[in-house]
């Protein structure tokens, strides 16, 4: 990129000779030996750098700085002084020039400083940019949160909402998995094509190949009219499979031929069909597992985990509860033109110590009931459901002090493992992670414990 300068000095010779110096090293320049003129002629053009002299006629380079910096606070100035002259230099500076060079001007220093003025400018309209651009993309209201879980689920979505790989969304029931999908949408290059949903989970097998790849007219009995499939009419946007671990085995291969081909072949015709879509899928299943135990496909695993977002638990994301808490109160205050304004003490206490197995969804479901019910301005526990207002936290017993109560290490072993795989939702996965156990050997434990009986007689395996 050629940078255009403007030089300002009333000695005109030594304009001459240093716009000479400045083109042989590949700058731009115009050139005015007044400052009155300067101003015009920067009104009139867009310049990346202003370099002028302090002591000139008429107006000096000190008000000229002033000017520039009030009128085009964009274009960085860069001024030329005595030898020596550090005052005057110090006066320019706080008049908004970005650098100065002493007198005698040497060409070469003049144009690192020009470069570096330039690079600059350039930097801080790439950062005005990029944050109009920011502004302009909505943010979903719900994905909100500060706690260091989801600051990291929004700086991945930032990360990869510009690229056009696959995305997989894991993450338990309620945690809001299509909200990180449409937050990918609007922030991406193909914000302004549809975004298309479907629950993978929620349509029978034969009706969701239809959804999914569109049908010609007489494909099938009802089939009165062609009809073009989600992967069609999510051309130019976004697709959301929710749920893909439910997704039936005979459809898996069909999908991920898809993905590899990019065509689609709707039921009962003849050719393929280009697809031009992004897409993001999401689970509350454990794939890995899944895979093991031949439900799902690894192929087709790999092919949609390219990028993999884990969504924390609502119960993993620290002082979020509250705010959000806040945020559903308030919206349904207004909705049902209520004069709640927030909660006590006792009701903060009573929702951070309850586990949320629900998620984001339980909770918001939870403040709508909370407002419905309310009869002061801030909710009271009397409005919380009856299991959070009961609610008491579990722990695994390892020791005490009544010697009867003492068990054998395989039995606090037993009671830790459940109580782990019961934080995590049941991901066998995840468990063995935070167990540093391979999965084989969780396996083998867990079948253990569903043949044994406990002490109590019942299951050896929490019922979910």
């Amino acid at each position: 990129m050629t940078v255009e300068l403007l030089l300002v000095d009333d000695d005109q010779s030594l304009c001459e000779t240093l716009a000479a110096g400045l083109k042989k090293r590949g700058f731009h320049v115009t050139w005015r030996t007044s400052a009155a003129d300067a101003l015009r002629v920067l009104e009139e053009g867009d310049f990346d750098v202003v370099v002028t002299d302090l002591q000139m006629r008429e107006m000096g380079g000190i008000e000229l700085c002033e000017r520039v910096a009030a009128n085009r606070p964009d274009v960085p100035v860069v001024v030329f002084t005595g030898f020596g002259s550090l005052d005057s230099a110090v006066a320019a500076i706080r008049a908004g020039a970005y650098d100065f060079i002493s007198k005698p001007v040497e060409v070469d220093a003049l144009a690192i400083s020009v470069d570096r003025a330039a690079k600059h400018r350039q930097l801080r309209q790439e950062v005005k940019r990029l944050r109009l651009e920011v502004e302009r993309q909505p943010r979903s209201k719900e994905l909100l949160g500060e706690s260091p879980a989801m600051e990291a689920v929004q700086d991945l979505i930032g990360r990869v909402a510009q690229s056009e790989a696959n995305v997989l969304v894991s993450g338990e029931s309620g945690t809001g998995k299509e909200l990180v999908a449409r937050a990918i949408h609007h922030r991406s290059a193909r914000l302004h094509g549809p975004f298309v949903a479907i629950n993978c989970s929620a349509v029978p097998e034969p009706l969701l190949e239809s959804e999914l790849f569109g049908h010609s007219r007489g494909a099938f009995t009802d089939a009165k009219e062609a009809h073009p499939g989600l992967f069609v009419q999510a051309k130019g946007g976004t697709l959301f499979l929710d749920e893909i671990g439910d997704m039936p085995l005979g459809l898996q291969p069909k999908l991920l031929r898809v993905l590899q081909e990019r065509l689609v072949r709707p039921l009962g015709a003849k050719a393929e069909v280009p697809v031009d879509v992004r897409i993001v899928t999401a689970t509350n299943r454990d794939l890995e597992s899944a895979i093991e135990e031949k439900r799902f496909r690894e192929d087709l695993y790999y092919r949609i985990n390219v990028i993999h977002i884990p969504l924390p638990p609502l119960r993993a994301r620290g002082g979020d509860v509250l705010p959000l808490a806040l945020h559903f109160v308030r919206r349904f205050a207004e909705q049902s033109h209520k004069s709640v304004k927030g909660f006590t003490k006792e009701v903060a206490e009573k929702l951070t110590a309850y586990a949320w197995p629900g998620n984001v969804r339980e909770l918001q479901n939870s403040m709508e009931r909370a407002v419905a019910l309310a009869r002061f301005e801030d909710l009271c526990v009397d409005d919380l459901p009856e299991k959070i207002r009961n609610y008491r936290f579990s722990h695994v017993l390892v020791a005490g002090n009544d010697p009867t109560e003492l068990v054998s290490l395989e039995e606090v072993e037993r009671r830790y493992i459940l109580r782990v795989l019961d934080a995590v939702a049941g991901n066998k996965t995840a468990a063995a992670r935070v167990l540093g156990l391979e999965r084989k050997t969780l396996y083998r434990k867990l079948e253990r414990y569903a043949a044994e009986p406990r002490r109590d007689g019942a299951s050896g395996l929490p019922t979910k």
